[in-house]
């Protein structure tokens, strides 16, 4: 019974960890990265869809990718998509693919993207909180329903904060990588 509840703790907490290692893989060094432009969303077909679903996207060089869409007639939509998302990013149309290339961050920029990269870890935090939250009120209705002892309890809340605690240095960890990444020049 009390082992559904750690699972779902565990469960709960990669899928934080996961989106927030997404996250992060979107904030540029002022390296090529797909992810930095994949979801960029474009107006093709009359949806709003992502990049990445109507066009090639490869890294050319350490600051430039080239974007192949697959129905050139979204040429033009890709660019503007592009612009009008406000990366930074020069925008390039050389009639049949797209160029993007990427500047070299100022120091004032990689300041901004440290304070970004720091709020989405508090994020992160915080969900992983509720997580554990969730699952100790669980546990906490499971004590009252005499499903599960009192020293059971405690022995749960213990591992649950033993966890969560475990998680929040893993997530101090990306971020610290993260930000040694960022302040790379």
């Amino acid at each position: 019974m009390a082992e559904e509840y750690l699972k779902t703790l565990i469960d709960g907490s990669s899928k934080v960890i996961a989106y927030l290692k997404e996250e992060l893989a979107a904030i540029h060094t002022g390296r090529a990265s797909v992810n930095l432009i994949s979801e960029v969303p474009v107006m093709a077909y009359g949806n709003k869809t992502p990049l990445k679903q109507i066009a090639n996207i490869t890294v050319t060089d350490p600051k430039s990718m080239a974007v192949q869409p697959w129905d050139k007639g979204n040429l033009v939509q890709i660019e503007n998509a592009l612009r009008e998302a406000s990366l930074g990013f020069g925008v390039v149309n050389s009639g049949d693919a797209i160029r993007v290339n990427i500047p070299e961050l100022t120091e004032e920029r990689r300041n901004e993207y440290v304070k970004i990269v720091k709020a989405k870890a508090e994020e992160a935090k915080v969900s992983v909180r509720n997580v554990r939250h969730d699952v100790w009120e669980n546990i906490k209705k499971a004590k009252t329903a005499s499903e599960i002892s009192e020293d059971e309890l405690y022995r749960r809340e213990s591992e649950i904060n033993k966890f969560v605690e475990n998680q929040n240095k893993e997530i101090e960890e990306i971020v610290a990588a993260k930000e040694q990444e960022l302040k790379e020049v």
